[in-house]
């Protein structure tokens, strides 16, 4: 299915960054007129994705984040955050609730939860020493979108 509109933006993996992100999706989605609750739970996944990035991929030092955003008919809606980092040795263990692989058990381990909690699916995909790949699917409200808008 082909997307009817496309967005693109890259970053460095510095946590100032986190929020650009998170607004830069919700001003792209805005075109959908989602619910304040539907921008709310979309801003948040996507917040976590970039975290992630930014703690776990790139742990020591600064890589790009690339975050892809898609809208379908059917006010349908695909994130894609992707990083060129460590990578994951065990997507589904990473996946487990309060699993972290960072040292001295200072994160809660709750980032994947959160994005399935707040999207409709998730996907994952990661090669250690080539990076991962987060698409978060979301379906918006019930109004359609009209071509070429």
């Amino acid at each position: 299915m082909k997307p009817l509109n496309t967005m693109k933006v890259s970053f460095l993996s510095r946590s100032a960054n986190e929020s650009f992100a998170r607004v830069a999706v919700a001003a792209f989605i805005a075109q959908l007129d989602p619910t304040l609750d539907e921008l709310a739970d979309i801003k948040t996944a996507v917040s976590e994705a970039v975290t992630n990035c930014i703690v776990h991929a790139y742990k020591d030092s600064i890589g790009e984040i690339y975050i892809t955003v898609k809208i379908y008919e059917n006010n349908k809606v695909t994130i894609s955050v992707k990083d060129k980092g460590c990578g994951i040795e065990d997507i589904k263990k990473a996946m487990e609730p309060m699993y972290t692989s960072s040292e001295g058990g200072e994160r809660a381990g709750l980032g994947f939860t959160v994005m399935q909690s707040f999207t409709d699916r998730l996907r994952v995909k990661s090669r250690p020493g080539f990076g991962t790949t987060v698409i978060m699917e979301k379906k918006l409200g019930k109004k359609s979108v009209a071509r070429g808008t």
